[in-house]
């Protein structure tokens, strides 16, 4: 990649001054509301790591969509660039299921553009041929956290806030990851007229990936923390709206603002959470993750989890479990076969992951 600046390098004099409706266009190939707007925070980041473009958020970021400016869109939009970029975000720390995202985003953009004559298709074909990062070429590994540690977790997520508004809406925030598996979207996406009660049991519908709707029920931990934080949003009726988001953002004063808590917000919550605790670097998916194994190493038959999941299969949930990292005892079974000698020291010379 070349270390020219973008207004260094020589623009189109047909395209100068143009600009692109990637908002208009997307939902012809992304129907899902979250999808969209995850592709639109990955098209922020590629313009501001590629472009040196300031990074957006909010209604900014949805301006900056719609008006996406066509000289810096074909000067950034190759496969050089792509995989350069996606190398980029592997040895940041991102993870496969992002890194993935992260593709398909500026893909579809590149398709979009070509399906406009804007972008040679040559150009659009050779990024849809560019794969992710391999692991072991720096992508992030999971993490599956015990219960003793989901427990640290969700003390530490209530400890960091600053008010007692926070402390509440955090309780909610972590409630909710580490019972019922929500992916970060799904609770940024969560709206009060989503609880309700069926066959006198309290559930919430979670609207997921692809417009798929279902239906979970909810822990009377989760109940508890949502009527106290009821309170916070609506001190005078305790009746939020039911279109209204459930996670809001805090302001420095301690009010509760209007606006929602963003899929980021969560992540960062989760993040700060978890480096107060010690536990290193955790993301909300980590959260999932961690829900699922501790139900199966509890018993728990798999059409359960499956069924917490939303997964359309059992295919899906088998194999995501199987990626979960397993005790490989053999040695230390070989080592007590010997009668080698145990001097009691759990890890002698080794730090403990967090």
């Amino acid at each position: 990649m070349t270390d020219l600046t973008v207004n260094e390098r020589q623009l189109s004099p047909t395209t100068d001054g143009l600009t692109f409706n990637f908002a208009l266009a997307l939902p012809g190939r992304a129907s899902s509301r979250h999808t969209q707007r995850a592709y639109f925070r990955w098209v922020d980041t590629y313009l501001t790591h590629n472009a040196g473009m300031k990074p957006m958020k909010g209604a900014a970021r949805l301006a900056r969509m719609q008006m996406l400016p066509l000289p810096i869109l074909q000067d950034t939009l190759s496969p050089q660039y792509l995989r350069a970029w996606l190398g980029r975000l592997a040895a940041d720390g991102h993870g496969k299921q992002g890194i993935e995202q992260a593709r398909a985003a500026i893909v579809t953009l590149a398709d979009l553009l070509a399906e406009a004559e804007w972008l040679p298709d040559h150009i659009a074909a050779g990024m849809s041929r560019v794969r992710i990062p391999r692991a072991e070429d720096g992508q992030r590994p999971g993490r599956w956290l015990s219960l003793d540690q989901l427990r640290v977790l969700m003390r530490s997520a209530v400890e960091i806030a600053a008010s007692d508004g926070a402390r509440a809406r955090n309780a909610v925030l972590i409630n909710m990851l580490c019972t019922m598996a929500l992916r970060r979207e799904e609770l940024a996406n969560a709206r009060w007229g989503d609880f309700s009660v069926q066959n006198e049991r309290p559930v919430m519908q979670v609207r997921g990936k692809g417009r798929k709707v279902a239906v979970v029920d909810m822990p009377r931990p989760v109940m508890r923390a949502l009527d106290e934080w009821r309170h916070h949003v609506d001190p005078q009726t305790n009746q939020p709206a039911l279109t209204s988001a459930v996670l809001r953002r805090m302001w420095k004063g301690g009010a509760v603002a209007q606006q929602a808590l963003s899929a980021d917000g969560i992540w960062f919550i989760v993040k700060q959470s978890a480096y107060y605790a010690g536990l290193g670097e955790v993301a909300p998916h980590d959260l999932r993750r961690s829900v699922a194994g501790a139900l199966e190493e509890s018993g728990v038959p798999v059409e359960t989890i499956s069924r917490l999941l939303r997964h359309s299969n059992l295919t899906i949930t088998e194999r995501y479990l199987s990626k979960l990292p397993r005790a490989n005892k053999g040695a230390v079974l070989m080592s007590d076969a010997l009668g080698l000698e145990d001097d009691g020291d759990d890890w002698p010379g080794i730090t403990p992951t967090p």
